[in-house]
């Protein structure tokens, strides 16, 4: 597994790969990963492993504002990052036969339903608990999403005792789990803690998510969705939903 980075015109983004080369003759179905809000592609690390054994070039993205990608001054609701994604695909040669098979987590998930309702070159999607997000649905007012939804303040935590507060916190994760959250992260230079994703920009990507419905995309999407919801609760209709409206789909 190694970092790279692509241009896609203008903007570029931080990526992982692994698995063997696309022109590799016994190359698997290329795979496209994509974190959720706030998030970074070495959460991916432990699934991408796996797909590169089986065979499958993978890539993980840092979308824009978040990771090592650059961070542009607007841009951050959902279609335009969903434009990013087909972007990349387009820079990457994976059109054709090599149409990847697309998986988004949480708001990613969000993204990817995007992407595939809106461009064509997708083989498949997986949405990870998330591309069926409605924040309107949950909250009346989006000043009121906010207050429930905006990102926790790291003012007087010292970067150097995260990584034991996490492992403390989940001691279910593994080493590569604890270092993909810290990679949210930065290192001020007096010892503090900032997240990478600007503050007014996890605020852009939250009121896009509220003012945004996926179900009008559902009908769009033309190619078999993998639905891998985290557990029942509020979303269960959410998915019911969508696994009723996406043409081809599994829960």
């Amino acid at each position: 597994m190694y970092d790279d980075s692509i241009d896609i015109g203008g903007l570029r983004l931080a990526l992982r790969r692994t698995g063997p080369e696309t022109t590799s003759a016994e190359a698997e179905r290329p795979m496209l990963l994509v974190h959720g809000l706030a998030s970074n592609s070495r959460l991916w690390d432990g699934v991408a492993r796996r797909l590169g054994a089986a065979g499958h070039p993978v890539v993980a993205v840092d979308q824009r504002g978040h990771g090592r990608s650059d961070v542009p001054a607007d841009g951050y609701d959902t279609d335009t990052c969903a434009d990013d994604l087909a972007r990349l695909i387009n820079a990457l040669g994976w059109g054709g036969k090599l149409a990847p098979v697309v998986a988004g987590q949480s708001w990613g998930g969000n993204v990817v339903l995007s992407l595939a309702a809106r461009h064509a070159g997708v083989a498949a999607i997986a949405l990870v608990d998330g591309g069926w997000l409605r924040l309107a649905g949950r909250f009346a007012t989006f000043e009121e999403c906010w207050r429930v939804l905006a990102p926790p303040s790291f003012e007087g935590v010292r970067y150097a005792d995260l990584a034991e507060r996490i492992a403390t916190a989940h001691p279910d994760w593994p080493a590569e789990g604890v270092a993909g959250t810290l990679a949210n992260l930065v290192e001020l230079d007096d010892g503090g803690t900032r997240a990478r994703l600007a503050r007014e920009h996890h605020r852009s990507i939250v009121h896009s998510l509220w003012l945004g419905d996926p179900r009008p995309l559902y009908p769009r999407v033309t190619v078999p969705g993998l639905l891998m919801p985290a557990g029942a609760g509020v979303e269960s209709e959410a998915v019911a939903e969508a696994a009723r409206l996406l043409p081809e789909s599994l829960v």
